[in-house]
């Protein structure tokens, strides 16, 4: 009875800004769990590459930024864990609350764990936990409104809203910290922000509907034990490849990349060979592989702000601000700020431009093309003197990633869901995260490289590369548009 009357009850629920009050449980450990996400984030490629006497590790820069690459490109290949867990036998809910309690373990590895054994503990729990928290939290803020809500889409807003002021005060914050106290301040108020955003969530569990905690797809009790013997041979395998030195910090990154195309091939073979999907859905499945290369090629060069651009940030902005140093981490804020300002004009100018918007493959291309663009304007400054790029410079740059990102990745998560077959909906937003994870992965990849060649070769080719694809996706914007069979 609980879920056929979920929808009224919830229609007359008006406590949070005019929305159900359990959004506001949900955008307060959303908002603390990116607080913790980007804080630790924002320190944790310096705290590998600083030497011991500035309270680092001491590791080569190319190795800690393929160890960073690596754990983004983990965060995003989690998701598919996450989802398949929630779909199968925890329900969405459940899986958010033990994601952040994942998390938060994490948090306090990194800040309690000396060396290697702490960084090694923390990111494999935090990259676990955000990718079901990331799978999970858009589920449950669906379930709070039935589906002709007209306060849905502006309960999604409010929700991004969350993320993105925890991604900017995360940054701020733990930079402070880490520069006054150390960096394991920093991480331990990550894992304090965590705790705050597990703390209220769980006093307003209750109050969430029935259908957050339903299980879609329940794993038969007979298959538990197969399942359960997979997941541990997997770890197992993992442990035996780690003490063999198969997988090593160096090689890391080249791993992921590698387990992040064998996910994705599989999955389009899957759903391509299926005979539960019709010709007009494997068409649009095959008009999607352009939109995955577009989206991996933008977030290889988007995700360099955690590797390439903290590098550069650290060597050669001036962050002098009238005598006082500005935190490394401070840079990763920018963004999240142009985000808060311009995602609603660009919602306005969809809604205002209508069925005369460009389609998505257009949307992609002047996505890719822009974000080869904020590469090309690194040159001017590349190569220069230490502290010598002035920080409106690097404003201006970011705010051009910003305006990428508006085109490619809402557009992204919203295309994943048309495009996908009716029997194949969460694996097809699944693909679209493994988009992600590659081009984060590559993005660590990338970092080693930058290290070894002349920066203006670096930003000239990798911003002309982003260019060229963009274009290409361009040209062939009508065939993939036909392909995609109705959908814009």
């Amino acid at each position: 009875m609980s879920k056929v009357t979920q929808p009224t009850s919830a229609r007359e629920d008006h406590g949070f800004f005019g929305q159900p009050r359990s959004l506001a449980n949900i955008f307060g450990v959303e908002m603390w769990e990116r607080f913790s996400f980007y804080g630790m984030q924002g320190i944790l490629l310096i705290y590998l590459y600083y030497a011991a006497g500035e309270g680092g590790l001491g590791i080569p820069q190319s190795t800690a930024a393929g160890i960073v690459g690596a754990y983004g490109g983990g965060v995003y290949l989690s998701t598919i864990l996450g989802a398949w867990i929630a779909d199968r036998l925890l329900g969405s809910e459940r899986v958010l609350f033990y994601s952040a309690i994942v998390i938060m373990c994490g948090h306090i590895a990194l800040a309690l764990l000396p060396g290697m054994a702490g960084v090694a503990t923390g990111l494999i729990l935090v990259a676990i936990g955000s990718g079901g928290l990331k799978a999970s939290a858009t589920s449950v803020v669906g379930t709070l409104y039935s589906a002709d809500d007209p306060r849905r889409d502006a309960g999604f807003s409010l929700f991004y809203l969350g993320i993105n002021l925890g991604a900017f005060a995360g940054p701020i914050l733990t930079g402070i910290l880490q520069r006054s106290l150390g960096f394991h301040f920093g991480f331990g108020l990550a894992a304090l922000g965590m705790a705050a955003g597990l703390l209220q969530y769980s006093l307003g569990r209750k109050r969430l509907p029935d259908a957050a905690r339903h299980v879609p797809d329940p794993l038969p009790r007979r298959r538990w034990p197969f399942f359960g013997i997979v997941a541990a041979a997997s770890v197992a395998l993992i442990v035996v490849f780690v003490s063999l030195g198969v997988i090593t910090a160096e090689n890391l990154v080249t791993v992921v990349i590698g387990l992040t195309v064998l996910a994705t091939i599989v999955y389009f073979v899957v759903i391509l060979s299926s005979r539960l999907v019709s010709g007009i859905e494997r068409k649009r499945v095959f008009a999607f592989i352009p939109l995955f290369i577009a989206s991996a090629a933008f977030w290889s060069l988007y995700q360099q702000q955690f590797t390439v651009v903290t590098i550069y940030s650290d060597e050669r902005l001036n962050r002098d601000l009238f005598g006082w140093i500005m935190p490394v981490s401070w840079v990763q804020s920018i963004n999240p700020i142009f985000i808060i300002l311009l995602s609603g004009v660009f919602a306005a100018i969809w809604t205002k431009w209508g069925p005369r918007q460009p389609s998505t493959p257009l949307k992609f291309a002047a996505g890719t093309i822009i974000m080869g663009l904020a590469f090309l304007l690194f040159l001017p400054f590349a190569g220069g003197e230490p502290n010598s790029t002035p920080m409106l410079a690097m404003i201006g740059i970011l705010l051009v990633f910003t305006i990428a990102e508006l085109l490619i990745s809402p557009v992204g998560l919203s295309v994943a869901t048309k495009l996908a077959p009716k029997v194949f909906q969460t694996q097809m937003v699944a693909l679209f995260f493994l988009s992600i994870a590659l081009g984060t992965a590559v993005s660590g990849w990338l970092a080693e490289w930058y290290l070894t060649v002349p920066e203006h070769l670096y930003f000239g080719i990798l911003g002309g590369i982003a260019i060229v694809m963009g274009i290409a996706l361009a040209l062939v914007a009508r065939p993939v548009l036909r392909m995609m069979s109705g959908v814009r």
